[in-house]
């Protein structure tokens, strides 16, 4: 199993106010999935993807990656986790605007991958991969937001990653960018063993999972294979 997760809650508190965002959640994610996860606005979904990544601190319970506890790290070794073995991709693309296609991708390769040229040759065979090689040299504001997104998409691949956490990837995209970005994560999945947890709130997006997970105020209502 990749990820396992048991009774896992988190609370945040706002002088007197407590909101319960996620409520006593057990969930399986396992090795090479394309897991989906739906609910309504302000269900928990993106609290969820957040905490199993550790860039929020569950209020209680266990978060196990293959078997290894994870979730009393210090916030070093979270860090060291997630460059090594997540990757990002976010709604709104999250790149940075001051370099190309390229220089973005080959951001997370700075730190301990190699020298410079291993970087460069591993940077354009993932812009190959996601069909953007003739747009390596492009800044993010001379590209489409179907091609920004693919940037982002191969970003997180970069230090091959086991888990791609996906927020919205979709969210800002027409229905025929969209179709394409999901077509790639499906290809990923399926071609190179990528595991993939997808948040999205659109119906159409989540039948490109092979597990599904529904959430509705804070707690698990449904998990079970597409």
């Amino acid at each position: 199993m990749l990820i396992q997760a048991r009774g896992l809650c988190k609370r945040f508190e706002r002088g007197h106010v407590c909101v319960d965002a996620l409520q006593d959640i057990d969930l399986d994610i396992e090795e090479r999935a394309f897991t989906t996860v739906t609910g309504a606005s302000g269900s928990g979904k993106t609290t969820l993807l957040l905490t199993l990544a550790g860039l929020l601190r569950p209020t209680a319970g266990s978060i196990q990656f293959r078997g290894a506890e994870l979730a009393g790290l210090s916030d070093a070794r979270w860090a060291a986790f997630r460059h090594e073995h997540l990757g990002f991709v976010m709604q709104n693309f999250s790149l940075v605007p001051y370099l190309t296609a390229h220089e973005n991708v080959a951001l997370p390769l700075a730190i301990g991958r190699g020298g410079r040229a291993e970087q460069h040759q591993r940077a354009t065979a993932l812009l190959e991969r996601v069909g953007l090689a003739n747009r390596a040299d492009h800044l993010p504001r001379e590209l489409s937001a179907g091609q920004q997104q693919r940037v982002a998409i191969a970003r997180a691949l970069a230090n091959e990653p086991a888990l791609v956490l996906a927020d919205e990837p979709t969210g800002n995209l027409d229905p025929g960018l969209a179709t394409d970005v999901l077509d790639l994560l499906r290809a990923l999945n399926e071609e190179h063993g990528m595991a993939i947890l997808m948040v999205t709130h659109s119906p159409e997006a989540a039948r490109a999972g092979t597990a599904r997970i529904h959430i509705d105020a804070g707690r698990v209502v449904e998990h079970a294979r597409a």
